[in-house]
């Protein structure tokens, strides 16, 4: 056990991978919509909670470039989901103080969330009590490719280019590596989050779908993170 009177190794960046949440309807009775919900709003507990530990950046996996495949009343939903929160609940993150940034394409994405999203970013840029990066339509897969397009586009000599040219062209090039990844739901995959910031990423799985997820289970992955010795490569 830590002492809790010693200071714990605080991760800089912790990305979320938010699963579980259509299996935690099913498990409970309700429909699919719920369970998203339900998800919608422990995104917002949690980021309090992750931000109150003194965690600076945290990042959520909302919508990957693979879910338009899902059923169109399901993606209209969560579409829907996506709107919400960059309008009538946008208030939850200047209260709060939290910055908002998002990552991924914007190919395909409705103009209204788009402006919606700019928006967001705008009047909360200067929040300092910590960075959100919401992974919508987001593949890390496609990042990378899209980094490279982008420095291409730039006329950076591509013979030469080097891992430190290319990650200025990621998204929110701001947004650090991520000292560890956790899913919730069961599953141990990373299902193409962060690729590239994952690179020396710590991993942590959870059983608990995450509508379960509470300000507790922040403080034991914290914990858990605090115990790793990250040597990366040494």
């Amino acid at each position: 056990m830590i002492d809790e009177h010693e200071p714990k190794d605080i991760p800089q960046h912790i990305g979320y991978i938010v699963d579980g949440n259509r299996r935690w309807a099913k498990k409970h009775g309700l429909p699919t919509y719920e369970g998203h919900l339900a998800g919608y709003n422990a995104i917002q507990d949690v980021a309090k909670a992750t931000f109150d530990a003194g965690v600076p950046y945290m990042s959520a996996y909302i919508f990957s470039t693979e879910n338009w495949k899902r059923s169109e009343e399901e993606v209209g939903k969560l579409m829907g989901l996506v709107l919400k929160m960059f309008t009538a609940d946008l208030h939850i993150f200047v209260d709060n103080n939290i910055r908002v940034k998002v990552l991924g394409s914007r190919e395909g994405v409705d103009e209204q969330i788009l402006r919606e999203i700019d928006h967001a970013e705008e009047v909360t840029q200067d929040n300092t009590a910590g960075t959100l990066g919401l992974c919508f339509n987001y593949g890390g897969q496609l990042e990378i490719a899209d980094a490279v397009r982008a420095a291409a586009t730039a006329g950076e000599d591509m013979s030469s280019i080097t891992p430190s040219t290319l990650e200025h062209y990621l998204y929110a090039p701001d947004m650090p590596p991520v000292d560890v990844i956790v899913r919730s739901g069961g599953d141990q995959r990373i299902s193409n989050f962060m690729l590239w910031r994952a690179a020396y990423s710590e991993l942590v799985f959870l059983d608990n779908a995450w509508p379960d997820m509470t300000k507790e289970d922040v403080s034991s992955i914290i914990d858990t993170y605090s115990k790793r010795s990250r040597r990366f490569g040494k």
